[in-house]
């Protein structure tokens, strides 16, 4: 149980910025419960995010509201996942075989600037025209359950990044529980077009990246959650 404990600690303290869990220990054992607990952290954040827009909306015009959102959002995660998004750009223009060590550079390159300013905007202006904010618990849910079976199903490439012990210790069991509890809150809010729309992103970044490398990367992870999160605003932005 305590393990338990410690991979939900070590969890919310990788995937945002609160600062009570942060830990950062990466003790042996844990790190596979962490991984099981990531759409849950997206789920919660969904719900801070969800009710943070409560409490604006009678006060702010929507699409002012939406900024706020967008910006609690990046400010909750400490960009984190964008980072990631930024550095796999800086990596598509370049050769492949240069691609992991430009990716590995601290230094943002131009493209990765440029698209990441652009993904921002877009995703600033989603959520600016967003009106079901009672969903991004199911956004943010799914776009870290699409990192979790990525973590489980697809190679790792980077032998000495952060995500070498997630994989290592990721069972099948923990696996199977956070697609189980992720699959009852998609039923509950009956959200079945995101659940496939997610399952979907992630197959096309699985083939092109597995094609592209040969497997994932940690900064692939968290191209892959801020990609499925901006693709699933405007799937249901489009659908509702």
């Amino acid at each position: 149980m305590r393990d338990i404990f410690k991979g939900f600690a070590l969890a919310l303290s990788m995937l945002t910025t609160v600062p009570f869990f942060k830990v950062h220990d990466f003790f042996k054992g844990i790190n596979g419960y962490a991984v099981m607990f990531y759409p849950l952290v997206g789920f919660l954040l969904g719900l801070v995010l969800w009710g943070a827009h409560s409490l604006l909306a009678p006060f702010a015009p929507s699409f002012h509201v939406g900024i706020i959102i967008f910006v609690l959002w990046v400010l909750l995660t400490g960009a984190l996942h964008l980072d990631g998004f930024s550095d796999t750009v800086d990596g598509l223009y370049v050769a492949k075989e240069k691609a992991l060590k430009v990716m590995k550079d601290s230094h943002v390159g131009g493209m990765g600037m440029i698209m990441s300013a652009t993904f921002l905007i877009a995703k600033a202006s989603s959520l600016a025209h967003f009106e079901a904010f009672y969903l991004l618990p199911i956004i943010l849910m799914l776009s870290r359950l699409n990192a979790v079976l990525a973590i489980y199903f697809y190679p790792y490439i980077s032998p000495n990044g952060m995500s070498t012990l997630a994989k290592a210790e990721l069972t099948k069991t923990q696996m199977l529980i956070a697609l189980f509890y992720s699959l009852v809150l998609v039923a509950i809010f009956e959200m079945y077009l995101a659940l496939v729309s997610a399952l979907l992103v992630l197959f096309v970044i699985k083939s092109f990246f597995i094609k592209r490398y040969g497997g994932f990367t940690g900064d692939i992870y968290g191209f892959s959650i801020e990609v499925t999160e901006l693709i699933l605003l405007n799937v249901i932005l489009f659908s509702l």
